[in-house]
């Protein structure tokens, strides 16, 4: 079940004043809690592959994972502050990422490693929709900030998407 009590339970100490509106100060941070746990499960994913990698390519898909990895934990941090500015609550456990990620675990022993990339590829182009449906929301509820940071976060995406599918295609 997803976490929309976020806002309205954030107790007075932590909330942030902000010129949105109560109703875009509630609907972008349930847009992008989500977001923040997906980044979370991406990222374990990534790393998890990272680190189980073999086969004759290693050395290139070690690094290209390694590199996609560090671009995700990147963004987590910048969007859970983004909650906060905006006066919700983010994250604040494993379980609560549990509760609100949309991308699922991979707790295989042995991935091939072509199989590692066209999950992650595929992983990626799901993160890529929730994101532009997060932005769609940010639109609405006039937050261009937040929009402004997804335009990114999409491009990157893409980014990491071109790069898995170009590797997929030897």
């Amino acid at each position: 079940m997803k976490d929309i009590t976020l806002i309205a339970a954030t107790p007075q100490k932590l909330s942030t004043p902000n010129d949105l509106g109560e109703k875009a100060r509630q609907a972008v941070p349930a847009a992008i809690n989500p977001i923040v746990a997906d980044a979370f499960a991406l990222y374990v994913k990534t790393k998890n592959f990272h680190w189980h990698m073999s086969g004759s390519h290693y050395r290139d898909y070690h690094l290209l994972l390694d590199e996609q990895s560090d671009q995700i934990f990147a963004m987590i941090d910048v969007l859970a502050e983004r909650v906060r500015k905006l006066g919700g609550l983010t994250i604040r456990s494993i379980d609560h990422i549990k509760s609100l990620q949309r991308i699922r675990d991979d707790n295989d022993a042995f991935v091939q490693p072509k199989d590692m990339l066209r999950r992650l590829m595929e992983d990626n182009k799901s993160f890529a929709s929730s994101l532009r449906a997060a932005h769609k929301i940010c639109d609405d509820n006039n937050d261009i900030a937040t929009a402004s940071l997804l335009e990114n976060y999409v491009d990157e995406t893409e980014r990491r998407i071109w790069f898995l599918y170009e590797t997929l295609s030897d």
